[in-house]
């Protein structure tokens, strides 16, 4: 899995079900990629995903965008596969109403240090707070239990912290999108740029297609996309696929490439990215 055959790539993605519904018609024999094999997929957290590629050890990968900005010299971003758009950010979430605008500090949950999520809190409130980080899928029950004051969530999350008794403090898609314009780019699909640029464009049209067929066949992914679902209900499933995969995850654009621009620099406008000349895509 560290170490590319000659003709065999090696990929990972989330279990979210945008991620799997995605890429169920490439990894299952559905699209054509023709040269080369697709070693078998490596699916785990986007955060364990984010540090394996600090270490350079996947071919193909989704990343955070966050994580996107420190390894831009390694890995360049794919124009398919994408979650990015409007009205589906984090949501950083509490018990009780707090005052952000207060000095007290608060210790507020992040999931994973080079998610966007976190990248975005820290944006939204550049000081005042220490950040804990956990898993995305432990965060609520911490601010349900007060380990923490309040917690930026991601993923299913976003559908299910009324049922567990929080409330939004913030909606930190909306704040991004009102502050800049711009739809919020949340996580990609990037390759290492050694593996050349014939070999990559061939990733990025199969990914595409592969986005294709699971709009055409959306009931052949769903059992996979139980399989490793965190939320099994069939509402909330087909509402997160709803909310992250759309036209900018077939196609970045124009639009989304703007979107992905503006964030980055942000990030290193307030010296938590790296600055880097290097292109987004395939230069």
């Amino acid at each position: 899995m560290t170490k590319s055959l000659v003709n065999s790539i090696s990929i990972g993605y989330s279990p979210c079900p945008n991620d799997t519904f995605i890429f169920y018609g490439l990894t299952h024999g559905n699209i054509d990629l023709p040269g080369f094999d697709l070693a078998a997929p490596v699916l785990e957290d986007v955060e364990t995903l984010n540090g394996w590629a600090l270490e350079h050890r996947l071919d193909v990968t989704k990343l955070s965008f966050h994580a996107l900005g420190h390894v831009l010299d390694e890995y360049c971003m794919l124009s398919s596969g994408s979650a990015l758009g409007r009205g589906c950010g984090p949501l950083l979430v509490a018990r009780n109403p707090l005052d952000l605008n207060s000095s007290g500090r608060y210790r507020v949950a992040i999931p994973g240090r080079l998610t966007t999520a976190a990248l975005l809190f820290r944006l939204f409130l550049p000081e005042g707070s220490e950040l804990v980080e956990m898993r995305f899928d432990t965060i609520m029950a911490a601010v349900q239990q007060g380990q923490v004051d309040a917690g930026v969530i991601i993923h299913e999350s976003r559908f299910t912290y009324q049922q567990e008794g929080l409330i939004c403090l913030q909606d930190l898609g909306q704040w991004w999108e009102q502050d800049t314009g711009h739809p919020i780019p949340l996580g990609c699909i990037a390759a290492r740029r050694s593996l050349g640029r014939e070999r990559i464009a061939a990733l990025d049209q199969a990914i595409r297609a592969s986005v294709d067929w699971a709009f055409a066949h959306p009931e052949q992914c769903l059992p996979y996309i139980r399989e490793h679902a965190q939320e099994l209900e069939d509402r909330v499933i087909q509402d997160h696929i709803g909310l992250y995969v759309n036209d900018f995850s077939r196609e970045l654009g124009a639009e989304g490439e703007a979107a992905v621009a503006a964030f980055l620099q942000r990030g290193r406008d307030a010296g938590i990215l790296p600055h880097s000349s290097r292109a987004l895509g395939l230069e």
